[in-house]
């Protein structure tokens, strides 16, 4: 078969990918802000971890808060999504894994997904509606088009 007679079964136009990025990189961050609201301003109510001590309540607060918000903002987005990938594999690993090894039983599997959304954020960037993307200007739409087309 020859390059130009490969069936496309996209669904949805490439041309959105940096938009379906952007969604992603909004939605995890605002979910990843609200453990730190919860933590830090005590809402939504019962959020906070029974017998968690409070430095530590305050480290990992001010991480969910602060790194949420730079997430949605898509400011230094692959720097921050990394810091935030690490966090979590410790996290799961302190919390998680020493109830269990299937995540399922253990309640980790919340850990896992962020932990690999932010490895995404960390490679991928921040996608479209970013404060990284506008300091890029059209530069890297050019690069980034050069790209999806290889």
């Amino acid at each position: 078969m020859d390059k130009g007679d490969e069936m496309d079964l996209t669904v949805l136009p490439r041309s959105w990918a940096p938009y379906i990025q952007a969604l992603f990189r909004i939605m995890v961050g605002l979910l990843f802000i609200e453990h730190g609201t919860g933590k830090l301003l005590g809402f939504p109510p019962g959020a906070v971890p029974p017998g968690e001590p409070f430095a530590m309540l305050i480290f990992t607060g001010l991480m969910e808060l602060v790194g949420g918000a730079l997430i949605v903002l898509g400011l230094l987005t692959r720097p921050v999504a990394f810091v935030l990938s690490g966090y979590m594999a410790v996290g799961y690993f302190m919390a998680h894994a020493p109830m269990g090894f299937f995540p399922i039983l253990n309640h980790g599997e919340l850990a896992i997904l962020y932990s690999f959304a932010f490895l995404y954020f960390a490679a991928a960037g921040a996608g479209a509606w970013s404060v990284d993307a506008a300091f890029a200007g059209p530069r890297a739409d050019r690069r980034h088009d050069a790209l999806s087309r290889a």
